[in-house]
């Protein structure tokens, strides 16, 4: 086995300390190394910049100028809170594929004999993943400005309150994926797989309150559309709008995000640990 890194001398280094502190030093550590490795590749940053211009600017723009007359509710906003949920899950998710880098570069070994749990360091990965769709997100709002759609400070702080949730949903789920694929050609087809249909699915730009059949079960079943309806519901809370863009009630929608969660991340987690020790 090669000699420690930096990120798995700081996982290994504190046996003798409390279980908890170990656990969070190994998520800090991996988070740490997986946003300074974003930092260090300014191609990717640019390209999480260079997503919301076409989602928002092209796909968002055409839906605003086709879509938008006689709706009850301001399909500008609706658009623009559903896009940025959709680039928190969709580009964490994406960025989850590195964990198979990791597996053939062996750092995912180096990191699974330390002694801490596995799912302090999927979290860590997860929460690392996330820095790139924290930008994605900025850049979101940015190409709303432009197009003439703004938040309040009130409905931007909530939204930044609920993003970590919101990549925990998108980053567990992608473990599942990188747990049962090692071939990241196929892990990044997969992934646009389970996100793509996501963004039409689960109300980020269209609405689904009327869907019915497979369709209507399929947007039940999706993270993201307990995620989009939430971050909604912080956004036109005590507005006249509010019945109109909100499914469900926001402690339904949060149970469902948290319960989905922790099922993708026990599942994926075990998956992942299963195919490290089987390489």
């Amino acid at each position: 086995m090669s000699a420690l890194t930096p990120t798995t001398a700081l996982l290994a280094e504190p046996a003798r300390r409390p279980t908890w502190w170990r656990e969070l030093n190994a998520v800090v550590a991996v988070t740490a190394r997986d946003v300074t490795l974003a930092l260090r590749t300014p191609g990717m940053i640019a390209l999480s910049l260079l997503m919301p211009i076409v989602m928002m600017g092209l796909i968002g723009g055409n839906l605003m100028e086709n879509m938008a007359g006689g709706l009850p509710f301001d399909f500008g906003q609706f658009m623009l809170v559903g896009m940025i949920v959709n680039m928190l899950v969709m580009t964490t998710t994406m960025s989850m594929t590195s964990l198979i880098d990791d597996s053939d570069s062996d750092f995912s070994s180096e990191m699974l004999v330390a002694p801490v749990s596995r799912y302090a360091i999927v979290v860590g990965k997860i929460l690392g993943s996330s820095f790139t769709a924290l930008i994605t997100a900025v850049g979101v709002i940015a190409v709303g400005l432009v197009m003439g759609l703004t938040l309040s400070l009130h409905a931007a702080l909530g939204l930044l309150a609920l993003a970590p949730l919101m990549c925990l949903s998108g980053g567990a789920l992608a473990v599942i994926v990188m747990g049962s694929i090692k071939s990241k050609k196929a892990a990044n087809l997969v992934v646009m797989l389970i996100t793509m249909p996501q963004m039409f699915l689960s109300g980020v730009i269209i609405p689904i309150g009327s869907s019915t059949g497979v369709l209507f079960v399929l947007s039940r079943i999706l993270p993201m559309t307990y995620c989009v309806d939430l971050a909604r519901a912080v956004v036109t809370a005590g507005t006249p709008e509010y019945d109109s863009v909100v499914l469900f009630n926001p402690a339904i929608s949060l149970l469902a995000i948290a319960g989905l969660t922790v099922v993708c991340l026990v599942i994926g987690t075990w998956l992942y640990a299963r195919s490290e020790r089987e390489r």
